[in-house]
């Protein structure tokens, strides 16, 4: 391999500037600065020096956007930080609601709102380390999504190299990738043509290209995207940005392109000014937009708020009204869930709604029932709630055939054949036998979740395998399947068989809390489950509590108390217990050694509220921060009144300043060890 000169060398740089610069005119701020013929040639000349001199080639060169060869599959990598889904609100009135219940947790006079358009994409994850774009990932489940790098990388309106100069040494960015609707409506003429079936909608055909195994084929399809989020760890990201409006500009000055309709807003009349305009403007985008997303300006407010299980507590989508369209109803089925609810679906002559094909609807319960007087032939409205999941919203009784059946909800469960009942409390119709397949593979579904005992590979085909065979007859059952009957079912070998078994076995490790929300008690989530595991920290304490003493914890209201104050009620819930103790499950607080720093998990920080600055001697962030919520604190990252403690590190920065002017107790990372084991 020769060796290129100085002077070459020089000039492979220069052209690499020159062409980053002219892609960031033209994909970025639309205002090219070169001609595509003299860009061609300058890009050509950079090519034949690079394949000349192979060690000149670097990440963030413009000839690396595209893959020389297709990838044979995608790596699931773990988010540094999680990509959480927004709530939804459906009018301005819901909005005004979401406001209230914030400002109850964190009361404030004056904020403000920042308004973008909510882009019908497929979300990324983007991770830069000095300046260099080193990994781009899919949302995936907001944990866990694919890695995607090489495609990403085809997207022009996403920097190869950042134009800080210097860089941070790590950036995270969010944005969202998704096709103009002039590529979308080409790309499915094509396919037409080509025989094959066109893309349902911009948003699928943006997932699927980006999960391309060829890059090539990728950037032949023009993606685009917005960048909407900023992450840098430490103190640099507040200084940097300390509002999301300042986010979004510093992200365009980074070489990001951020959406030109993004607007500052400092009252709900303002929001609703916007929401309103976009309503019908929306019509004339070269992308589609099915709302507007809706964030809290301050960036101290939004860690003060934090998020709930699913959602930041500081954004919501603010969503237009879902499209309807109608069809026939040519049958209903019948559902059974985990909690025996029945639930009718209509199966409905295949419609587009929403650029998406659909074919069934929910029709909820018996009482939404008898509102439509379904009749089977009718015509019927359907629509999106929330734009995700199919509605049956009406019936055209006038379309009626005629002689046609009106549809009745079965007194027998379809799973089990026993009888259901219909409290008169609720609209629910339910199956009420313990021993129901259905109740019983959604229970072991639910068992095994993440957010639950997290067991890998009890998926639901196995559930069903399990049930179908006799091998389970409750969720204690789990702990007694062995090696040997597992490798007997289908597509399951000894391997699988006994790694399934291993982490049913690891299951019994996990907290109280989770082992809680487990039970799939009725409107008990994640959330919930945690506020009840911290006031009765065994189970017995919860099962012997009233209905007065669990309602009386904050967050829990009275049909949460309700339910699972008659849970504990029922002997074969009871009986379940028993096993699960004997089996070993943690149903208490007991102390656990964790494999961050194998500290021991303690109750010494319940309600005491941290903040981490600087760099620690031996810990990294993640780290301290899981030991205090292990330990029952709560990690915030702005420091205020609330505050208990501030934890510093050395190049501590404006946190301590603010926590020595408030009067915090400050905090070693060896004070704080201390006291988690104290």
């Amino acid at each position: 391999m020769s060796t290129p000169s100085v002077e070459t060398q020089e000039w492979v740089k220069q052209l690499r500037k020159q062409l980053q610069k002219a892609s960031y005119a033209y994909y970025v701020l639309d205002n090219p600065i070169m001609e595509d013929a003299i860009y061609d040639r300058l890009y050509r000349e950079l090519q034949d020096l690079e394949n000349q001199y192979p060690q000149l080639v670097t990440p963030d060169s413009p000839t690396q956007r595209v893959g020389e060869r297709p990838a044979t599959q995608f790596q699931s990598v773990r988010h540094n930080i999680p990509l959480y889904s927004l709530e939804n609100a459906f009018n301005v009135e819901e909005f005004a609601q979401w406001q209230q219940r914030w400002q109850r947790v964190v009361p404030k006079e004056e904020f403000a709102y920042v308004c973008e358009l909510k882009i019908d994409g497929s979300a990324i994850a983007l991770t830069y380390e000095n300046g260099i774009l080193v990994r781009g990932a899919t949302r995936g489940d907001g944990e866990y999504g694919e890695d995607i790098t090489q495609n990403i990388k085809t997207i022009r309106a996403i920097p190869l190299r950042l134009t800080a100069d210097p860089p941070p040494a790590v950036v995270e960015v969010r944005g969202e990738a998704f096709l103009p609707l002039d590529v979308f409506h080409k790309i499915n003429r094509e396919r037409e043509a080509n025989g094959e079936q066109p893309f349902a909608n911009p948003r699928n055909a943006a997932a699927g290209t980006l999960r391309q195994l060829d890059s090539r084929v990728v950037a032949e399809r023009h993606l685009d995207c917005f960048a909407y989020t900023l992450h840098i760890p430490g103190e640099e990201e507040t200084e940097m940005a300390a509002t999301q409006w300042d986010a979004l500009e510093q992200l365009h000055a980074l070489g990001f392109k951020v959406n030109p309709n993004r607007v500052l807003c400092r009252s709900l009349d303002e929001v609703r000014d916007y929401y309103d305009r976009w309503e019908g403007d929306r019509e004339a985008l070269p992308y589609m937009t099915d709302g507007v997303v809706v964030k809290l300006n301050d960036k101290g407010l939004q860690a003060e708020l934090g998020f709930t299980q699913k959602f930041p507590r500081w954004a919501v989508a603010l969503k237009y009204a879902a499209e309807e369209a109608p069809t026939v109803v040519e049958g209903v089925t019948v559902q059974v869930g985990r909690t025996g609810a029945l639930t009718p679906v209509a199966e409905l002559s295949p419609v587009q709604l929403a650029g998406t094909t659909v074919s069934r609807a929910s029709l909820h319960n018996s009482d939404r029932l008898a509102q439509l007087d379904l009749h089977l032939g009718d015509t019927a409205i359907v629509r999106k709630a929330g734009e995700i999941i199919p509605e049956v919203v009406r019936i055209l009784p006038e379309l009626r055939p005629q002689g046609a059946i009106r549809f009745q909800m079965p007194d027998r469960c379809p799973e089990c054949g026993e009888p259901v009942v219909k409290p008169q409390s609720e609209a629910v119709t339910r199956c009420i036998n313990a021993s129901c397949p259905a109740i019983l593979r959604g229970a072991l579904i639910h068992w095994g979740s993440r957010d639950a005992l997290d067991i890998n590979g009890l998926g639901e085909k196995l559930v069903e395998q399990m049930v179908d065979r006799g091998l389970v007859r409750s969720v204690p059952d789990l702990y007694d399947v062995t090696v040997e009957e597992l490798a007997k079912l289908e597509r399951f070998g000894k391997k699988s068989a006994q790694n399934l078994v291993n982490a049913i076995a690891e299951s019994k490790t996990k907290p109280w809390s989770r082992v809680l929300y487990g039970l799939g008690i009725r409107h008990v989530g994640g959330v919930n489950a945690q506020l009840l595991a911290e006031k009765f920290p065994d189970v017995d304490r919860l099962a012997s509590a009233s209905i007065a003493d669990i309602e009386g914890i904050y967050g829990i209201g009275l049909e949460i108390a309700n339910s699972v104050y008659q849970w504990f009620r029922v002997c074969a819930n009871q009986g379940a217990i028993d096993r699960l103790k004997t089996i070993g499950v943690q149903l208490s607080q007991q102390p656990q050694t964790e494999t961050t720093g194998d500290r021991a998990r303690s109750s010494n920080l319940t309600g005491k509220t941290f903040v981490l600055t600087g760099t620690l001697p031996s810990l990294k962030r993640s780290e301290a921060k899981q030991i205090i919520e292990n330990a029952g604190g709560k990690v915030t990252g702005s420091v205020s009144r609330k505050t208990d403690y501030v934890v510093v590190g050395e190049e501590a920065g404006s946190k301590l300043a603010k926590a020595q002017e408030l009067g915090i107790t400050l905090l070693t990372e060896e004070q704080l060890l201390d006291l988690v084991e104290n």
